[in-house]
Parts: C-alpha cells; sequence; structure tokens
C-alpha cells in the first residue's frame, strides 16, 4: 500500500467516504481537494459487472469526449502515399512505413497513440511485442486501423480516449484537468457512462455499473452515485 503525505490525509480527512455524489458534485469536490501543484489530470474509475476472463464480457473500445482531455497527444501513423500526405495535413507528429518500424525497434517511441492503414498492419504486426503491452497497438475495434486517418487523427488531438475493463472490470479513464470547468468534466464523464451502457456485454449478470470514483492524480477518491444515468450537469 502506498504511504500518503500529511496534506493528502488533511484532504481525504474532509471525504465523507460513505457519501455518494452527483457527478457535478463529485467534480466540485474533487477540483477542490486537488493537492498538486500543477494542472493534475482528473480520472473516473468505473467498476463494471463484468468477467473480462470470459471473451462476451470483454469491454473495451474508444470514445471522443465532447471537452477533450487537456492533453497534447502526440500521434503516429503508419501510412504510404496518399495516406501519409493526409496524416501529415491533419498534424500527426510521426508518419512512415518501413522506417518508422525500424525506429521503434530501435526504442524510438515518441508518441502517445497510433494509427495505421489496413495494408500496413503486415509491418505493424512486428512491432506486436513493443507496442502491445504499452497500450499503443493499432486495433481495427478502437477504429485506429483505418483508412479514414485524417479523421481519426482529429480525433485522437482532440481528445478520443480508450477505455478497457481490466481484470477486476475496472475501466480508468481520464477525464480531463482540474483546470477544467465543472461542467465540462461532468459532460465528459455523462459521455463516457452512455457508452459504457451502450456496449454492456449482452452476458453481463446482475448490477452492471457497480461503484465510481472520481480522483485528480494524487488526491483522493470521491464516490459517485452510478445510478444517475442523464442530467450529469445537475
Amino acid at each position: 500500500m502506498p504511504k500518503h503525505g500529511k496534506r493528502y490525509k488533511e484532504q481525504l480527512a474532509k471525504v465523507d467516504r460513505s457519501k455518494l455524489h452527483t457527478p457535478m458534485e463529485a467534480m466540485q469536490l474533487v477540483k477542490d481537494l486537488s493537492i498538486e501543484r500543477f494542472d493534475a489530470t482528473i480520472e473516473c474509475s468505473i467498476r463494471l459487472g463484468v468477467d473480462t476472463r470470459k471473451a462476451d464480457q470483454n469491454v473495451r473500445g474508444s470514445i471522443s469526449l465532447p471537452n477533450g482531455i487537456g492533453k497534447d497527444v502526440r500521434v503516429a501513423v503508419f501510412a504510404e502515399g496518399e495516406k501519409a500526405r493526409e496524416a501529415e495535413a491533419a498534424g500527426a507528429d510521426v508518419i512512415g512505413s518501413d522506417d518508422l518500424v525500424a525506429q521503434i525497434q530501435a526504442g524510438n517511441i515518441n508518441f502517445d497513440a497510433c494509427i495505421a492503414t489496413p495494408n500496413m498492419m503486415s509491418k505493424v504486426g512486428r512491432l506486436g511485442r513493443i507496442l502491445g503491452p504499452r497500450g499503443l497497438m493499432p486495433n481495427p475495434k478502437l477504429g485506429t486501423v483505418t483508412m479514414d486517418v485524417e479523421r481519426m487523427v482529429k480525433e485522437l488531438k482532440a481528445g478520443r480516449v480508450e477505455y478497457r475493463a481490466d481484470r477486476y472490470g475496472i475501466c480508468h479513464v481520464p477525464m480531463g484537468k482540474v483546470s477544467f470547468e465543472t461542467e465540462k468534466l461532468a459532460e465528459n464523464y455523462g459521455a463516457l457512462l452512455t457508452e459504457l451502457l451502450r456496449v454492456k456485454p449482452s452476458t453481463a449478470k446482475g448490477r452492471y455499473v457497480k461503484s465510481v470514483v472520481f480522483s485528480s492524480t494524487m488526491g483522493p477518491g470521491v464516490k459517485v452515485d452510478g445510478t444517475i444515468t442523464r442530467n450529469f450537469t445537475a
């Protein structure tokens, strides 16, 4: 268990750990409790009633949050010819083919997200052991293996985020920065929750959204009423 400092404990004492807050209340409280001296990220952790050991209960995908996440996302694109020019025009940071494969194999991974056109996947596949553990492997289910390179580059730059239930059924997803307006953060959460409800596995039994917690990078968690599925900014 990590040891927390005095300031963290002081902030934690201000949280009623038995209370479930509305999304707006919780976001405002997380902002008020932020103890970082920088513009910290606010994260949402949603525990779902799924068994990810079963293939038909793996919850994974990506979504463009309406207000972005306040992060400068560096995007790499595996493409050639016209699609490479599309990627450049859309603002991709790294573009290439065999040369990009060689860079990554040499340990030069200076990007946060990766896209590939379908015809590039035979080359990209060789990088699975490098990109996979980092969550950077292009995936058709996430929309990052695509011919619509321009759209995906722009969406990733604007704040498209990935969600994936871990082995405990928990999705950890950034919602934005502490400096964001509370309503903007609540809107981002609303978009995420709506998406998770949309992709609920048909085989998931019992309560689906088991718990929701908001927290800043180094701040205490605040519990959220996960039964609220609309009017997130009320």
